[in-house]
């Protein structure tokens, strides 16, 4: 039998007695005063204005997914659903898409959706002069190539053609049959036109299409608290069965989690902190979910560090690499919530293969470790020491620790980690190129498909290619994969491509996440989507009763 609500304020009290501090709250906002029937949800704050295509990160990506609904959805197993497309319609070899739009869609200001709606956003956001985070999710359209990284440029892509007021065609610059499957991610929003007038101001209060708009007034403290409620204009699948979603944002997991057991937090969305692992499915027997999700954790050592350029720097990742172990971390520190990882994705998608060619390299082998470790040295000896920078706000300290443990103990270097206070300080140095270690990263998918973590993360130019990583093979690869007239033959691309990727190691990988989340017992209706968070729209609310 669960606990009662009055037994998990007590458990936190005893908590906060014991050090742990509610979230930080200002008596300039109101997030104490949340409205009946609204949720309260665990996040972080966004790195920049809510913008979609310039949002790759968890903190933003998280509100912005309910804020927009473009052509197609995901449905709880991941399946893909129209949305605002009426139709999809491909040419014999999938290098055009003919997209028919149904007509009664509006922003939630009463701006009617059209076509030249999503050319106009896809422009924007692919236009080298306005400088977005998410300008290579368009490189597979046609003309993406005349103004990627060429300032001064027209910015309209020959690939979009609007053929009607709610019809458009995408022409690719090759086949891609899973082309589609992408359009539900957030830089495939459409946009009203007022966003144009001046984006940094828009996304401190987005107009958006999906079942949620920001409240009117001022909706987004800053470190705080982001409040939205219903958008009454929404006219997609999933209807809201709650009043709202408020997001709290948090510097620290545990506390999330003290607020959790409180009453003062209705779920810490796609995982709990690392100091309640060992007890949330006990402290909520009837309210948790531990399943793994398409996610992956990594640490990134980039070129420009000293030491890790050329041949050096293989040898020094493929010995910090073997240096590691995994499967002790994996059941010490987490308890059996991470699996140790094979490859560079996830094991819950349906185009990953595990065994791939040089995976040999994500085991725990000392004696190899070293031995590389001395080649390199042979090349130009080591000096200083190894720094793995983390985001204090995630709850990493604890993993960095034992991971540069291990790399001390087998190389006999000094090894620590370094604190960033939030996750939007470590993002901007990642981001700006001004970071001086290796950092932590991690993926969650936008789409469920290994392309959406290899193209991204790993392909020159992309988005979340934060190590500057360049190998023209391993581009080509991914372009035969994505023109693939089968999954299956997908799949044999994928791990050519990641075989590259084993040798090179632009990232170190780690470990797969579970979904080990947890939720006040009071909601109904929770289901935990294919990508490990709940599907907040379905989460039904119940008013106390006076």
């Amino acid at each position: 039998m669960g606990k009662t609500r009055s037994a998990l304020r007590t458990i936190a009290v005893a908590a906060l007695a014991a050090g742990l501090t509610l979230s930080v709250t200002s008596c300039s906002t109101p997030t104490d005063a949340v409205p009946p029937e609204v949720l309260t949800v665990m996040g972080s704050e966004p790195q920049h204005p809510l913008v979609t295509t310039n949002t790759n990160e968890t903190g933003g990506g998280d509100i912005l997914l309910y804020l927009y609904r473009g052509l197609i959805s995901y449905d709880i197993d991941g399946s893909m659903r129209l949305e605002h497309a009426k139709e999809i319609t491909p040419n014999a070899n999938s290098t055009e898409f003919d997209i028919t739009l149904k007509e009664d869609w509006e922003f939630s200001n009463g701006e009617n959706i059209t076509a030249q709606h999503y050319v106009d956003a896809w422009n924007f956001g692919a236009c080298m002069d306005n400088v977005q985070m998410n300008q290579s999710f368009f490189q597979p359209i046609q003309g993406y190539e005349d103004i990627y990284n060429t300032a001064g440029t027209n910015c309209k892509m020959s690939g979009l053609t609007v053929t009607g007021p709610y019809s458009f065609k995408v022409t690719l610059r090759q086949p891609e049959s899973g082309f589609p499957l992408r359009l539900g991610h957030i830089p495939y929003m459409p946009l009203p036109m007022v966003a144009y007038e001046d984006i940094a101001a828009f996304g401190e209060h987005p107009i958006g299409n999906g079942p949620y708009k920001l409240i009117d007034g001022k909706a987004w403290y800053h470190n705080d608290v982001l409040m939205t409620e219903l958008n009454p204009k929404y006219k997609g699948i999933d209807k809201p069965r709650n009043k709202g979603l408020w997001f709290r944002f948090y510097n620290d997991p545990d506390t999330a989690y003290a607020d959790l057991l409180g009453g003062l937090l209705d779920t810490v969305g796609s995982g709990v902190g690392p100091t309640a692992l060992p007890s949330f499915e006990t402290d909520f027997p009837d309210s948790n979910s531990n399943k793994p999700t398409a996610s992956s954790q990594s640490f990134v050592i980039p070129e420009w560090l000293p030491h890790f350029k050329g041949e050096e720097g293989r040898l020094r990742r493929r010995a910090i690499s073997y240096a590691i172990n995994r499967p002790l971390i994996t059941e010490k520190i987490f308890f059996g919530t991470r699996t140790p990882a094979k490859e560079f994705s996830s094991p819950t998608l349906g185009d990953v293969v595990l065994d791939v060619p040089g995976n040999e390299v994500l085991t725990y082998k000392p004696e190899k470790a070293r031995k590389l470790w001395k080649q390199a040295n042979e090349i130009s000896p080591w000096t200083g020491s190894f720094q793995i920078a983390y985001n204090a706000d995630g709850g990493h300290q604890q993993w960095v620790d034992a991971v540069c443990n291990n790399i001390h103990q087998v190389l006999g270097i000094t090894a620590h980690g370094k604190a960033y206070p939030t996750f939007k300080q470590l993002r901007d140095e990642i981001t700006q190129e001004t970071i001086t270690v290796a950092f932590r990263t991690g993926w969650l998918a936008d789409y469920p498909s290994v392309y959406n973590f290899l193209e991204p993360m790993f392909m020159t130019g992309s988005s979340a290619n934060d190590g500057n990583y360049s190998s023209a093979t391993f581009d080509e690869l991914l372009h035969q994969a994505a023109a693939a007239s089968s999954v299956e033959e997908s799949k044999k691309i994928y791990v050519k491509a990641q075989s590259i990727l084993m040798k090179d190691l632009p990232a170190i990988p780690l470990w797969y996440p579970n979904g080990s989340t947890a939720w006040n017992p009071e909601l109904k209706n929770v289901h935990i989507m294919w990508n490990g968070y709940p599907n907040y729209t379905l989460i039904e609310k119940p008013v106390p009763q006076e």
